[in-house]
């Protein structure tokens, strides 16, 4: 309850809504059920033949009071007023508008409240992915590499869409039904309070089973929603790998492990859909038993004289009773429907709880630009309890170009990460100016950061947009950036040029062109600090000179940390720093560093000069 309710938190403003579909809910089932009430009176027309009907009619219109007394006794005076002017059959013509005004206006207040519940749906939909996507956006990088990407598109597609067919879609059932059993139950105690005590003996019965299913019901939903999450990674995996995949002849590795997740969410599914569907049933079985005992109970109270009703009367209270077991039904199947849609809001729920672990302090201030230095100051850092950083100390001046080299796994990557608050560290701090960043608003911080990664990340969008990411350039500034990255060429000989589309993550362009693209990205953003993570690492001679001539376009005049492999792209650094097993074991220029005998980094020089990559 207390996660459907929150779910249903996601429609505020209540009274934007609320007020009115009560109204209409209200009318609507007071307009439904006088359709049946109307059966009395059309039973005595065509069936009384002692003026029963004028006997029981008050004779002058009652004062107005809210109760069933004052409703009945306003239209038998009617009634009967018609009856004595036109006769029994003006009186029938009457029954029959009354009857047909009462269908139009039940069914107009029930479209009325559908309209409302469409928009609750469309807004706690809305708001529920908004809020989803938001939290998501402000995760931290760490949270990524802890989750399957499958798994987190599942709570975006799937588990949403649960939310909204189990959950939201049941919201006219969780309010109207109870308001129309509510309704009819008033008006069979009004009828008969001994027979309507008797029809409530099984409904004790029929609810704890009914919450015996539901439970099971929610056990159930939570395998499945796993496992289509499981499912969905495999997927993900099999699309973004499908080249190694064939490479590696592992098709049947590969769909043997969709085959078991497709599998185990079929036989869940099925279980979940044969338990769900025994609540209706057995709603329908239970009333059915309600109605046979109150035709023999109430027939015999009737054929010995003990109860009030009259033969009109009473079969109208068989069908006005008949008509409680449609939204009892409906009520019993909203509560095995419910359960897969609560699990699932259970899932996208926690996502939406999960604090961010980098985050502005309250008190943050907008970091000023920057200056004189970078300072990493007794710095560390681990992964859970994987120690990664150890003390480390380094300045990266104005204007400077620092490299990071040494050995897969000694750090590098992570330090980086740790200077555009991707990270935060475990001790020490990191300074700008003599700020701490910790103090500084991450967008501030990072405003004044670019960066180009190994991999390039692209867009599905065109050219011109990819380079213009998030800016207000115009196109005669990202043109001259293309320039500047040494993309212009290959762009121009583009099918559309700057808008030509580059397929999902830049499919159609090769990796030189990708990483250029990343190149006149950065250079647009034209950043005082910029971070080069192993940018030309996975290139081929020509693109690494392409790329290697953009790279030094963009850090002219700038402050760089970079990351490299190849050293023969770092010579000219400023400062290198050796790390090794998260340690800086080394440090000067590069030929400082090669003139130290048994030192690493000659080592690594040596071994690549020698055509041996470590």
């Amino acid at each position: 309850m207390k996660i459907y309710l929150r779910i249903l938190s996601y429609a505020k403003p209540y009274l934007d809504f609320l007020p009115l579909y009560l109204l209409y809910t209200i009318l609507g089932i007071f307009f439904s059920i006088g359709n049946f009430a109307l059966i009395i009176p059309l039973l005595n027309v065509l069936f009384d033949k002692t003026g029963t009907a004028q006997t029981n009619a008050p004779a002058q219109l009652p004062k107005f009071a809210v109760s069933l007394d004052y409703i009945t006794g306003t239209f038998n005076y009617y009634f009967v007023q018609v009856i004595n002017t036109y006769g029994k059959t003006g009186a029938l013509t009457f029954v029959c508008l009354i009857l047909v005004a009462s269908v139009f206006f039940s069914n107009v207040f029930r479209y009325l409240s559908l309209r409302l519940v469409a928009r609750v749906r469309a807004r706690v939909i809305r708001n529920l992915r908004r809020q989803l996507y938001h939290r998501i956006i402000g995760l931290q990088l760490g949270y990524f590499a802890n989750e399957r990407k499958g798994d987190l598109m599942s709570r975006f597609t799937s588990d949403v869409q649960e939310v909204e067919i189990s959950v939201v879609n049941t919201l006219q059932a969780v309010i109207r039904e109870p308001l129309t059993i509510f309704g009819y139950f008033a008006v069979l105690f009004y009828m008969s309070v001994p027979l309507t005590f008797f029809t409530l003996i099984l409904l004790p019965v029929s609810g704890g089973i009914i919450a015996m299913l539901s439970k099971r019901l929610r056990q159930q939903a939570k395998t499945s929603q796993s496992t289509l999450g499981s499912m969905l990674s495999v997927i993900d995996e099999t699309l973004g790998g499908i080249r190694v995949v064939k490479a590696f002849n592992a098709q049947a590795y590969i769909t043997g492990k969709f085959e078991e997740q497709n599998d185990l969410y079929a036989r869940t599914s099925r279980r979940i859909d044969n338990t769900r569907d025994l609540a209706s049933p057995f709603s329908e079985f239970a009333g059915v038993m309600v109605v046979a005992g109150l035709l023999y109970f109430g027939g015999s109270l009737i054929l010995s004289g003990q109860s009030n009703l009259d033969g009109s009367s009473f079969i109208a209270y068989i069908v006005l009773f008949s008509q409680v077991l449609t939204p009892a039904k409906a009520l019993s199947s909203s509560f095995g429907n419910i359960q897969r849609g609560l699990v699932a809001g259970e899932r996208v729920l926690s996502i939406i709880d999960t604090e961010p672990a980098i985050r502005d302090r309250p008190d943050a201030t907008v970091l000023p630009p920057f200056a004189h230095e970078i300072r990493f100051e007794n710095l560390s850092f681990s992964y859970g309890d994987k120690d990664v950083l150890h003390d480390i100390n380094l300045t990266i001046r104005k204007g400077h170009t620092v490299a990071l080299v040494g050995p897969s796994g000694g750090g590098k990557s992570t330090l980086a990460d740790l200077l555009p608050r991707f990270y935060d560290p475990t001790q020490g701090r990191i300074s700008i100016d003599g700020h701490d960043m910790r103090d500084s608003t991450l967008h501030s911080l990072r405003d004044q950061m670019g960066i180009v990664t190994q991999e390039s990340i692209l867009f599905n969008d065109t050219i011109l947009n990819n380079i213009r990411f998030n800016t207000e350039a115009t196109e005669e500034e990202v043109i001259e950036a293309a320039k500047i990255a040494n993309a212009h060429e290959f762009i121009e000989a583009s099918p559309e040029g700057y808008h030509t589309m580059i397929g999902d993550r830049g499919s159609r362009l090769s990796g030189g062109q990708r990483q250029r693209l990343s190149i006149a990205r950065a250079i647009l953003r034209n950043p005082p600090i910029l971070i080069l993570d192993e940018a030309t690492s996975a290139l081929d001679t020509e693109s690494e000179k392409l790329v290697q001539e953009a790279l030094q376009r963009l850090m002219q005049n700038r402050t760089s940390l970079v990351i490299a492999h190849r050293l023969s792209t770092v010579q000219h650094a400023d400062e290198i720093i050796v790390l090794q097993q998260g340690r800086i074991v080394e440090r000067g220029t590069h030929d400082d560093l090669v003139r130290r005998d048994g030192g690493l980094y000659q080592r690594l020089s040596s071994m690549q000069s020698n055509g041996v990559l470590p």
